[in-house]
């Protein structure tokens, strides 16, 4: 039997929040009874049960499979534990409304078959209502939000224009995504009609998934930080503020993701969303300053440190929760996505040991509401 310690005994008679309630309240920096927690790219090869699906089913068949894709997505709310389902989706598939043909490599990733250079190209692309591009991603999201039962909130998310404009004009990952740049920087106007097109495709999406039922959405600019501060102000963050600002009457949290961010920082917060989701190369509390305490937080264990022994993850999951110092606002997340060889036992008990430690009694609770409305 677990021997309960004094922190235990101090919180065991307090109510218990349900995932999504934790999960919500903290997007919205409300006082919690523990640290929400969710990990990027959770349902994933890390589990077993996904990957017995892979191997009769490509990742589009699962995407588009409505029944498929909601028992990948609550995959790991079952074995993990986990406060948050992010639906298993894949930030291409807007692509089939604008009428841009791709596939997916599970050894490359996104593949363009006609990548989009040249202003016919950028002219053809389609904006079309996102029901009708992808109805069975929300008939999907419908049946999440019955069987979820506020078990854990339902994330929907997208990808923001730049890193969707890499793919489309790469027509591939690339390291320099150079193409894309050289658009950027040789033909402005053309960029320009390229990101406005993107970003009414990405409110469109997102708000479509919101009224089908997601409880809060993620932008994901991966490849963001190959930039500049002052090139994304001047070429990026424009078009990502309009995507927020198109989501905001809806009353849904909103986080924004990027990786390579250090010099980032001020410019995502700048960008209007709710929280910001950080990776490992910054400590979470210097972060935290610089994007503003008016703002939550999401982040940022490095998904390397799941490959080593349980030890090792112990004492750094530890660490980012000392940095968050249990203020409000503070999901517990990876700085990026679970590497397919992570062990999901490493998984489960990092998401145990969150709640554990984060535990907070109802006078912390009170404390962290008086914080947040400072």
């Amino acid at each position: 039997m677990k021997d309960i310690g004094e922190k235990d005994k101090r919180v065991s008679d307090q109510p218990v929040m349900t995932g999504a309630e934790r999960l919500l309240a903290t997007c919205r920096r409300q006082a919690v009874d523990r640290t929400p927690v969710w990990f990027m790219r959770q349902a994933g090869r890390c589990l077993a049960g996904y990957r017995e699906l892979r191997e009769q089913y490509d990742i589009l068949t699962l995407t588009r499979t409505p029944e498929l894709c909601a028992q990948v997505t609550s995959m790991p709310v079952e074995e993990l534990g986990v406060d948050g389902a992010v639906l298993y989706a894949d930030i291409m598939l807007p692509l089939y409304g604008m009428g841009v043909p791709f596939s997916i490599d599970p050894g490359i990733g996104p593949i363009v078959h006609r990548p989009v250079r040249d202003e016919a190209a950028v002219a053809a692309l389609r904006v079309v209502e996102a029901e009708e591009a992808t109805p069975e991603l929300f008939q999907t999201i419908q049946l999440l939000r019955k069987e979820l039962d506020g078990r854990a909130a339902l994330i929907g998310f997208a990808g923001a224009p730049y890193t969707v404009a890499s793919y489309l004009i790469e027509g591939r990952p690339t390291k320099d995504h150079a193409r894309a740049k050289g658009m950027m920087y040789g033909r402005p106007d053309l960029w320009e009609r390229l990101m406005l097109t993107l970003a009414e495709v990405t409110v469109r999406y997102l708000r479509a998934q919101i009224d089908a039922g997601v409880q809060v959405v993620q932008l994901f600019d991966s490849w963001m930080g190959d930039l500049g501060a002052r090139e994304y102000e001047a070429w990026v963050l424009p078009y990502t503020r309009r995507i927020f600002d198109g989501l905001r009457d809806t009353g849904v949290p909103t986080i924004h993701f990027g990786t390579g961010t250090v010099g980032l920082l001020e410019s995502m917060a700048a960008a209007g969303s709710d929280l910001v989701s950080v990776d490992w190369r910054v400590p979470l509390d210097q972060a935290w300053q610089r994007i503003g305490s008016d703002k939550g937080i999401q982040g940022n264990l490095d998904p390397s440190v799941l490959l080593a022994p349980w030890e090792v993850v112990q004492r750094e999951g530890r660490r980012v929760l000392a940095e968050a110092a249990n203020r409000p606002g503070h999901i517990f997340n990876l700085g990026h996505g679970v590497l397919p060889d992570s062990p999901a036992d490493h998984l489960r008990r990092l998401a145990d040991l969150v709640h554990e430690e984060s535990a907070r009694d109802r006078a912390q609770q009170g404390a962290a509401t008086t914080e947040a409305g400072a």
